[in-house]
């Protein structure tokens, strides 16, 4: 059942996925949402980093704070680690103590050496085969008690749909873009074409082969082959023109 602090928590996540200018700025903001809550609950400073699964290998994507980043950073370059664990069986994975964890030496003595005693690893899933993961770390072994774990996981939950929605968004805008920069591509060649057809009174088909010529002589994309063409007779650079 959702609580007053978690429908909180939520409100406030939907305003910064308002304010937000691009996925990256809307994780900071809940890497910090989520380091203050559950910080809350902890006997110590909570540090919060988000790596993003989108496709294949997971990647940090925003964190609470620069060393957040970088101890997020590690454990992906190491390729293991709770938070790592945590994506891959979506299961909260914990170390309480570095100094006694067998799991994980290398990354154990990284985190040492940053003075990070304990870090949690809580999944969320997201939609499709996007995932994410919320990777705490605590200057203080122990600091995982039963309250904090549920702190942090519950937070996960409560922020999961904002989460999905923000990802979501994203893969819209990114195919989207997508798009719009394939039909700029294929108009800078079709109006190519065009010119090259009125120059030689050839086909379109002719045309094509000439500009597919050019391209394979320059050793050029065959749209900037295109838009170089246009852009020199023109003055100016090939747009799409999309109704409104």
């Amino acid at each position: 059942m959702s609580t007053s602090a978690d429908n909180e928590s939520v409100r406030q996540l939907q305003e910064i996925l308002v304010g937000a200018e691009g996925i990256v700025d809307f994780l900071s903001g809940l890497s910090e949402m989520a380091a203050a809550a559950v910080s809350e609950a902890a006997d110590d400073t909570i540090e919060c980093a988000v790596t993003l699964k989108l496709r294949r290998r997971p990647t940090t994507a925003a964190g609470s704070s620069a060393r957040a980043v970088e101890l997020d950073h590690i454990e992906q370059m190491l390729g293991d680690g709770p938070c790592v664990r945590a994506l891959r069986e979506m299961t909260p994975i914990m170390i309480d103590d570095v100094a006694r964890d067998p799991r994980w030496p290398e990354f154990n003595e990284k985190l040492a050496e940053h003075n990070v005693r304990s870090s949690l690893g809580v999944p969320l899933e997201i939609t499709g085969d996007a995932r994410a993961a919320l990777n705490f770390f605590a200057t203080k072994p122990h600091v995982f008690t039963a309250d904090v774990y549920d702190k942090a996981v519950g937070f996960a939950g409560a922020v999961h749909n904002t989460m999905q929605l923000s990802v979501r968004i994203n893969t819209i805008e990114n195919r989207a873009e997508d798009l719009e920069a394939a039909l700029e591509s294929r108009t800078a060649i079709n109006l190519a074409c065009g010119v090259i057809m009125a120059q030689n009174r050839c086909s379109q088909e002719e045309a094509m082969e000439i500009l597919t010529k050019v391209s394979s002589n320059r050793n050029r994309k065959l749209r900037d082959v295109a838009r170089e063409l246009i852009e020199q007779l023109s003055g100016s650079s090939v747009r799409t023109h999309f109704d409104s």
